[in-house]
């Protein structure tokens, strides 16, 4: 696999200028937003004012964008993880052996 496209996949992510992680929905009094995001086993609720909101939205389009790079990254390492054992498994390869003589090996446990 090439160095470059995972290398430019790590410089995009070291781009992405804020995240955050969660889901925006509107609050109940219909004044503001709230953010909610699961951490540490639990549902974390912040109120978002109304001047936050375009800041907060990047910042959720952010950590998306990274969600995806990371995945894409990972999927170049398996696939190269992948190809680096089979190319191991195909060098490590012998030649195959001769049968022994010994018991159970009916192409020399015959009579003489």
């Amino acid at each position: 696999m090439p160095q470059t496209q995972k290398t430019r996949l790590l410089e995009q992510i070291a781009a992405i200028p804020a995240m955050e992680r969660g889901k925006l929905s509107l609050h109940s009094s219909g004044r503001h937003q709230k953010l909610q995001c699961w951490q540490e086993g639990r549902n974390h609720t912040r109120h978002v004012a109304a001047d936050e909101l375009p800041a907060v939205e990047r910042a959720l389009a952010g950590y998306a964008q990274y969600r995806q790079l990371t995945e894409a990254y990972a999927d170049l390492v398996i696939q190269e993880t992948r190809q680096n054992i089979a190319a191991v498994k195909k060098k490590s390869r012998s030649p195959p052996r001769p049968p022994r003589a010994g018991r159970g090996n009916p192409a020399t446990d015959r009579p003489l």
